[in-house]
């Protein structure tokens, strides 16, 4: 691959999220708790407003602002698609570059697609991909159909092999310098499949999706499931502590609340010192993600990172302190130019069955 095909700076920008809004020091703070501190709390607003030295009403007033304005996508627990026995994996395909919204099209058209954006590379078109545990076509025969629909040159696929972060909160408070250093390193992630039951089922149905912004949340679903609030939350901890609820958040549209840019950082490293130079370089506060993944002939990074800032020269200062930091044998950043796709995951819903009788007749 050319050096220049990897490096080359496209125009950062969404067609559908739009500019950067202007916030308010308050608006950032908040942003920052209901990212990463909202609790599993009958009175989860109130908790916010207490950390942010704010009211209930004034919290739920702003929180719906920031949802009318588009800075806020939506307030969400976040399920974790490995824990429930789905399979999932990131897909770098090569489609026409003329065209690419007709390939996206057909891709998004997926279930199983949460993310799918245009970088700056041969390989053009970057998503993931996951796919029902009883899935008749599993994840290799959904690629096969989708390579068939889009045209797609070639497809690599890139499933996780070790998972050293994913915690996609934008600090919105920090400056170039605090998200250029390290945090605490953390072990890694567990990829394993865990147990869950029929009644996890019918609460995952009840609560994912938007979570109602009012005082509190939680009443509409615990009265589906003819359950106490308290009863659920108790449950819902409990499904966090077998690593089936990640937490509940808030998540952004990106470009709206400042962060224009997003580099995906791949690094090739010595072999053997893979796993030590993943957490380290996953404890970066500007890493929302940092993965382990297989190398083919024409792509040796072992390791991703996802790099978020506020222009490129941001992401770049974040990728450049860890490059000053590990030996680095080969190293590329891909920037997105163009966000097809940015959901959470349904889970136990029709969809999935309904797109492989559609479109592979099973």
């Amino acid at each position: 691959m050319a050096a220049e095909n990897m490096t080359a700076t496209p125009k950062v920008r969404s067609r559908k999220d739009g500019a950067a809004v202007a916030l308010t020091d308050a608006d950032r703070r908040l942003l920052n708790l209901m990212q990463g501190s909202f609790p599993l709390d009958e009175r989860p607003y109130a908790r916010v407003a207490e950390a942010a030295g704010s009211t209930e009403e004034q919290v739920l007033a702003d929180v719906r602002r920031l949802l009318e304005d588009r800075i806020i996508r939506q307030v969400t627990p976040i399920f974790d698609a490995r824990a429930l026995g789905y399979g999932s994996m990131l897909v770098a395909a090569r489609v026409d570059p003329e065209h690419p919204w007709r390939a996206a099209k057909i891709i998004n058209e997926h279930p199983g697609v949460s993310h799918n954006y245009l970088r700056n590379h041969d390989f053009n078109m970057w998503f993931t991909l996951a796919v029902e545990e009883q899935s008749e076509l599993g994840l290799q025969g959904t690629l096969d159909v989708l390579q068939e629909l889009t045209g797609a040159d070639s497809i690599r696929q890139l499933p996780t092999l070790k998972l050293f972060k994913i915690r996609m909160d934008l600090e919105m408070e920090g400056d170039t310098a605090a998200l250029s250093t390290q945090g605490a390193e953390q072990a890694p992630i567990e990829l394993d499949k865990q147990d869950y039951d029929e009644f996890d089922r019918a609460v995952i149905r009840a609560t994912q999706g938007d979570l109602p912004v009012v005082p509190e949340p939680w009443t509409a679903a615990a009265q589906h499931l003819g359950i106490g609030v308290d009863e659920l939350l108790t449950h819902l901890q409990g499904m966090a502590d077998r690593g089936l609820l990640r937490r509940v958040a808030a998540i952004l549209f990106h470009r709206r609340a400042g962060f224009s840019a997003n580099g995906m950082g791949v690094w090739q490293v010595p072999e053997d010192q893979v796993e030590a130079i993943g957490p380290k370089m996953a404890a970066y506060r500007g890493i929302s993600h940092c993965y382990r993944r297989p190398t083919y002939a024409d792509w040796p990074y072992q390791l991703f990172t996802m790099a978020h800032g506020r222009s490129k020269e941001e992401c770049d200062a974040i990728l450049d302190a860890i490059a000053g930091e590990f030996p680095i044998v080969d190293r590329a950043t891909l920037y997105s130019s163009t966000e097809f796709k940015k959901i959470r995951l349904l889970y136990f819903t029709d969809a999935f069955r309904a797109w492989e009788r559609e479109h592979a007749g099973v």
